[in-house]
């Protein structure tokens, strides 16, 4: 397994177009979501070209992980589309915040029933490194993402320091919360 990202600038269209079909399997395929994508790529209109992505890739060159990071100082997830969240305080815009999401590291070659333990998987607290290493080159010194309760376990599992940034919510069947996530004591 390697890891590897950058800009979208940066990254190969081959790349992207990959990227993009990898979490139309995941997203849209396996997990269901209800997203507005063309079949097989999903895109959103937080994938431009400030935004970073890292990767995890087999030793056949297949995705088997990904994670998206996007400076708060431009639109993004959870200020868009999951405001809520925050529990009535304003959405962060710092360039020293960055928001995580599309992080999975779902293996859409591996059966099912393996797919159930993917917060704990070590391909997931990798991938979750990498992601703070490539924010924190960024200038990030914390991120804050929409994420199922079951991170909180992979932060606390690392020795992140994170907290709620309000209550749980149900929202389409999922519980998710708003993660903030401190980066500046961490050594990876």
């Amino acid at each position: 397994m390697q890891f590897f990202g950058g800009s979208s600038n940066s990254l190969s269209e081959s790349t992207k177009s990959k990227l993009f079909n990898y979490r139309y399997q995941v997203f849209v395929e396996q997990l269901g979501w209800a997203l507005n994508t063309p079949y097989g790529v999903e895109t959103d209109e937080f994938d431009h070209e400030e935004t970073v992505y890292v990767i995890a890739d087999d030793s056949d060159q297949n995705i088997i992980g990904c994670a998206r990071l996007l400076p708060t100082t431009f639109p993004y997830l959870l200020e868009t589309v999951f405001p809520e969240l925050l529990n009535g305080m304003p959405p962060p815009k710092s360039a020293d915040i960055w928001e995580l999401s599309r992080f999975t590291s779902i293996n859409p070659n591996e059966p099912s029933d393996r797919k159930q333990g993917q917060l704990s998987a070590p391909t997931t607290a990798q991938l979750l490194k990498e992601a703070i290493r490539h924010a924190k080159a960024q200038g990030a010194k914390r991120m804050i993402s929409v994420s199922p309760i079951g991170v909180e376990r992979l932060l606390r599992s690392l020795g992140l320091k994170s907290h709620r940034a309000g209550p749980p919510q149900v929202i389409d069947g999922h519980t998710l919360i708003a993660c903030w996530i401190d980066l500046e004591n961490t050594i990876f």
